[in-house]
């Protein structure tokens, strides 16, 4: 689709005149109607008001000319993909799992590395294939080739997360050494409470810092450990996440 009929889809699916839009980008209802009917695209500081008000990218904005790729993890990118800043407005650099709020979620490439191993390998994309895949794309991407600039990482949090869960005295909880950044949709496991109800505690499409270490005391299970700004989990599972019981959740 051209930037004219992007627009006017939006515009219409949002149930605004072009009157309405206007007034919401501070134009007039003549430059809406020229973007429509091609005569004229919006200039630079209208396309961010016209992204922030229709919650999609400049990118789809202008008919989707350019193919965006996360530059830290290198997923292709749609815009329920994007990372956002604080403002809450797209950026189109990254998925909103590499970066959210102004901070960048991974600060080592090879525990990015083991995240997107595990969640590409399949029947088809054998693991092997998938680590020597990401290990050649990785190093090609912006922020790992700018690393040694970046900054507001998350390594102050996961040593902080770290130490408390080791200060909690779980029992049969083996010291915890280090965390991986999770996505919410693999580790939302669904656990059982005394009024027999079922609860999750998880955001699907968040990032946490966690791990998983084998019991000390159980043989066959498991404890997962999940955490960000807000709160810490601890819980107990058999294999694959079979059989969950919620052993702590504490909020921070």
């Amino acid at each position: 689709m051209e930037t004219k009929e992007v627009i006017h889809s939006l515009r219409t699916q949002k149930g605004l005149s072009q009157d309405e839009l206007a007034a919401k980008v501070f134009v007039t209802r003549q430059a809406v109607s020229r973007w429509e009917t091609g005569e004229t695209v919006p200039n630079t500081e209208t396309l961010k008001l016209l992204s922030v008000l229709f919650d999609v990218s400049i990118n789809t904005l202008l008919g989707s000319p350019r193919r965006l790729v996360c530059q830290c993890c290198g997923m292709p990118l749609t815009d329920d993909l994007l990372s956002r800043e604080t403002g809450d407005s797209l950026n189109e650099n990254y998925c909103k799992w590499c970066y959210a709020d102004g901070k960048y979620t991974y600060d080592d490439m090879d525990d990015l590395l083991e995240v997107c191993v595990k969640h590409m390998t399949s029947e088809t994309f054998p693991e092997p294939a998938a680590r020597a895949y990401m290990q050649q794309l990785l190093p090609t991407l912006e922020y790992w080739k700018n690393k040694s600039g970046t900054e507001n990482n998350y390594e102050s949090l996961k040593s902080e997360l770290i130490e408390e869960i080791n200060a909690l005295g779980v029992k049969g909880l083996p010291k915890i050494k280090k965390l991986n950044a999770l996505i919410g949709s693999f580790v939302n496991l669904e656990y059982p409470l005394p009024n027999g109800e079922t609860a999750r505690f998880l955001k699907e499409d968040a990032t946490y810092f966690g791990t998983q270490v084998p019991s000390r005391n159980e043989e066959g299970r498991c404890f997962g450990v999940v955490g960000n700004e807000a709160f810490l989990l601890v819980a107990s599972y058999g294999e694959g996440g079979k059989d969950p019981t919620l052993v702590l959740y504490k909020k921070r």
